[in-house]
């Protein structure tokens, strides 16, 4: 668990992306609704994270904050699964086993739009709770579980909230993932040694978040879109010679919202004005970089 202060330095590699692209964007949707502690599951607390506030300042069960979680599957994913169904462009899915579990139109909905799943998890747990076996257990009982719903065993990583020192070494013993997001380290996907095996890490954003919502950082659509716009901008322009890539996370919950979801709409009609933009899924990144930016044999 090293940590490296120099990455690519002023010299990243070029990523060569398809069609000379300029950037590579990739939507992800957070679907994480139904997975998170409930009195209902048995874990003595309600989840209030990334939700309006609920009710507050009581011990027990709340029902508000329930609700808001309800109003993220739905309603909320199937404003956002139309937006980008109407420009026709391609997303990620984070999803928490549990969440995709119990709602099979969900499930329907990502086979349909031809979305690929990175897992989340099985539920929205913190793993730094976990002892080693039962991260283990976590991680193939989501990738199981994830296979199962979509027939496709999920080909990516990340964590609810951060990974403990143990995830990433587990991910890869555990095999069939092309790569993990556990990192907001870079602007390109990179390659580290675990347990002597190359493994690839597609970075992933806090930044461009809609979790700033929640976090009071920004208020409106039109900040959410102008933050957007700019980090979309300085790497278009960066993309001249030195190509990037951008992540943009959603949640059902805050961005499925119609006030909110007025920003991301704005947001996919400006990328749409551009040329030499490869609007992308995590999957098609992760090929794309096993096939023409394989590990040498120094890495990590």
């Amino acid at each position: 668990m090293e940590r490296d202060f120099i990455g690519y330095g002023p010299n990243p590699p070029h990523p060569r992306w398809p069609g000379e692209a300029r950037i590579a964007l990739n939507i992800v949707l957070n679907y994480e609704e139904g997975s998170e502690p409930s009195f209902a599951d048995g874990d003595a607390v309600t989840e209030g994270g990334l939700t309006e506030g609920g009710g507050g300042a009581f011990a027990g069960r709340d029902l508000a904050a329930e609700s808001m979680f309800e109003y993220g599957s739905r309603a909320g994913v199937w404003r956002l699964m139309r937006m980008l169904r109407e420009r026709n462009m391609p997303a990620t899915v984070f999803g928490c086993a549990l969440a995709l579990e119990r709602n099979p139109h969900m499930v329907a909905a990502i086979a349909d739009a031809d979305f690929d799943v990175c897992s989340h998890g099985r539920r929205w747990i913190r793993h730094q709770t976990l002892t080693p076996d039962e991260e283990r257990a976590d991680i193939a009982a989501a990738a199981a579980t994830i296979a199962r719903l979509t027939g496709e065993q999920p080909a990516g990583w990340y964590c609810r909230y951060a990974p403990t020192e143990h995830t990433r070494r587990l991910v890869v013993e555990h095999g069939g993932f092309l790569y993990d997001s556990d990192s907001y380290a870079d602007d390109l996907p990179y390659w580290t040694r675990v347990s002597g095996k190359p493994h690839l890490v597609i970075p992933y954003s806090l930044a461009n978040n809609d979790a700033k919502f929640a976090r009071g950082a920004i208020a409106t659509s039109g900040d959410f879109f102008d933050y957007l716009r700019d980090t979309f901008d300085v790497l278009y322009a960066e993309g001249a010679t030195q190509p990037k890539m951008m992540s943009v996370g959603l949640h059902m919950r805050l961005a499925g919202h119609a006030g909110r979801a007025a920003g991301v709409a704005r947001f996919l009609d400006y990328v749409m004005g551009h040329k030499d933009v490869w609007v992308c899924r995590r999957i098609d990144i992760a090929r794309h970089w096993h096939a023409h930016h394989p590990a040498s044999t120094d890495v990590g």
